[in-house]
């Protein structure tokens, strides 16, 4: 090694140690946490104060005392510390990522959609800890709440990175048995007759939109449910109970086993939602949100 690594290194451990007198409160209890005598690390301290030509710490036989020089000191040492640490763990992590992976996932697209794919990944990536949270709520992402967040829509500006999962597009369904009941709308104002299963979001009005020879329409619906995530709405119109309006890929079994069929697609204005993966992007993402990302762009488009 040479003299300037082996300066870097002895820089390092002082900062280190510095650290650990001021945690412990004395030489001794330093010298039991980095494993050197009290006396070595007296002589480590020394070596600070004599290069910087100022006092760190004010000695009594009872306790240690920071100078302000100390304090300033003691706030960089903590610092860089941490920062070789973080630099250390993310060159780690390029072999094997690892560590808690913060997921969070609307109710129905998580459970239909990405819960299915957290087998696989867990295999390809046996040293990360998933951690996944499904709710319809949004979760501050950028304040640390989650570190990768699946959104429906359009994207609010914020320093956020968003990579594209896919799109999803809404399709009006209902049981064949509720329309042998109550017959098939043959246009959307037909639907005023029919119970229409909604979302209870906040919105200026409950509206469906529609299509009509190029132009675009909307209508209001009303009917006796509300929910808040579009498999519950599929599971109440496969249950006969009604007509409802929901994202494909929640009724997505239904549709195909015949439980729902679609009506009034001449009318579909193919309104369509884009699916992000959102995360705290820059230089230094961790690798286990990175390859997490990855996997699902793969997966999912």
């Amino acid at each position: 090694m040479d003299a300037k690594a082996m300066e870097g290194t002895d820089r390092a451990r002082a900062l280190e140690t510095f650290v650990a007198v001021v945690e412990g409160g004395s030489f001794s209890a330093a010298g039991r946490r980095l494993n050197l005598t009290p006396s070595a690390v007296s002589r480590l301290i020394d070596r600070i104060e004599a290069r910087l030509g100022v006092r760190l710490l004010l000695r009594s036989t009872r306790a240690l005392i920071l100078t302000a020089e100390g304090r300033a000191y003691l706030q960089a040492a903590r610092r860089i510390l941490a920062d070789l640490d973080d630099v250390e763990q993310q060159i780690a992590d390029q072999g094997h990522p690892q560590g808690r992976l913060r997921i969070s996932a609307a109710l129905s697209h998580g459970r239909l959609c990405v819960v299915p794919l957290l087998g696989e990944f867990a295999q390809l990536y046996p040293h990360i800890l998933v951690d996944m949270a499904l709710s319809d709520a949004i979760v501050d992402v950028s304040g640390g709440q989650a570190d990768v967040a699946i959104r429906f829509g359009p994207l609010a500006d914020s320093s956020l990175t968003a990579r594209k999962l896919g799109e999803t597009g809404r399709v009006i369904v209902a049981s064949p048995d509720y329309l042998a009941r109550r017959g098939i709308p043959q246009a959307p104002e037909d639907l005023h007759h029919h119970n229409c299963l909604n979302f209870n979001f906040r919105r200026a009005e409950p509206v469906w939109p529609f299509r009509r020879e190029g132009h675009d329409f909307a209508l209001s619906v009303k009917g006796s449910i509300e929910a808040n995530n579009g498999e519950t709405l599929g599971q109440l119109a496969a249950q006969g109970v009604g007509i409802t309006r929901v994202g494909r890929f929640s009724v997505g079994p239904e549709l195909q086993s015949g439980a729902l069929v679609p009506i009034l697609e001449a009318f579909n204005p193919g309104d369509v939602e884009q699916i992000h993966a959102v995360f705290v992007g820059g230089t230094n993402v961790p690798a286990r949100v990175r390859v997490f990302v990855d996997f699902l762009v793969e997966k999912l488009r």
